[in-house]
């Protein structure tokens, strides 16, 4: 049989500039598509407290909520006692709990997640801001719910004082490394993606085979998608791994997964757009095979046909 003919120098060059050019576009299309999340997903108060705002019937938060809170009112109401050992202790949980079953308790949640994550974006967002911890008053989250248990009717909800208490969330020695990952972020959220898709046309364009350039970006973004999904369960386990409590891992499980719903969707997004692109690109180069006719040999005339007899 013979041998099939080596391509030409200049068609290697474009083959390998293309696969290099592809393939950086395959690796950073998870990468902007987490950068991308984590700044116009996170970094919107609006999208975040929408994306918390259910777990506030979610039990295992609800819970969690109860056992902080009570601890916080035990260790008021009885100085000097540790919560565990408290003769008050489990009154003032199950108050707590019966609380956080109340609409109040929801308008609670969602107000004092609007204050803190408005409280940590504007730490980020303002270099001149100050360089102690980030704090949140909770003067307003006590007047929402003092207005909510007053319309409810319950006795003596007016008499609840609303005072100004700034509680720290974020500790002065991480404000200024996270305003430079936020800042790296919000610049990542716009070149990645761009680069992305200009190495991804590029490679396309240079390649000797532009439609296996197409094939090849499209499993290599499918690739990328379940790399994706691939990290963010990794990084669920690594996150509950590392809290020191493990009775409320329930509840930071329900607040990963709420907050990174989006990545996930994304994640599946990626996988079914670069499957659907290369299975189309594989489908198109598949022709049917034309049965050969039959030709005269290259050097010989056509033999004539014979003159009809005349009549």
């Amino acid at each position: 049989m013979p041998s099939q003919p080596e391509p030409a120098p200049h068609t290697r060059l474009r083959n390998a500039l293309s696969a290099t050019l592809v393939a950086l576009a395959c690796l950073l299309a998870p990468c902007g598509t987490l950068a991308a999340w984590a700044a116009f997903g996170l970094a919107d108060t609006g999208r975040y407290v929408g994306a918390m705002a259910p777990l506030a019937a979610d039990p295992d938060v609800r819970d969690a909520v109860a056992d902080a809170v009570g601890d916080e009112a035990v260790r008021a109401l009885d100085p000097g006692t540790d919560a565990a050992h408290s003769t008050v202790a489990p009154f003032v949980r199950d108050a707590v709990r019966s609380f956080t079953r109340t609409e109040a308790f929801r308008t609670a949640w969602e107000a004092g997640n609007r204050a803190v994550h408005d409280a940590v974006l504007r730490a980020l967002r303002d270099d001149a801001a100050t360089r102690g911890p980030v704090t949140v008053d909770l003067a307003p989250v006590t007047a929402q719910v003092r207005q909510r248990l007053a319309a409810d009717r319950m006795p003596f909800a007016h008499r609840i004082p609303v005072e100004h208490t700034e509680v720290a969330v974020v500790p002065a020695g991480e404000v200024a490394g996270l305003r430079k990952g936020y800042h790296v972020l919000d610049a990542a959220a716009f070149w990645l993606p761009l680069a992305t898709v200009v190495l991804a046309v590029t490679g396309i364009t240079v390649a000797a085979c532009r439609r296996r350039a197409l094939t090849a970006t499209g499993l290599g973004t499918a690739l990328g998608g379940v790399l994706l999904a691939l990290a963010i369960a990794i990084g669920r386990h690594l996150t509950l791994a590392d809290l020191p409590d493990r009775l409320h891992r329930p509840a930071a499980g329900a607040v990963y997964d709420a907050l990174t719903a989006t990545l996930r969707t994304a994640s599946w997004l990626l996988l079914a757009l670069g499957l659907t692109v290369a299975l189309a690109s594989w489908l198109t180069t598949r022709r049917p095979r034309r049965t050969p006719s039959a030709a005269p040999a290259a050097g010989r005339a056509p033999t004539p046909s014979p003159p009809r007899a005349r009549t």
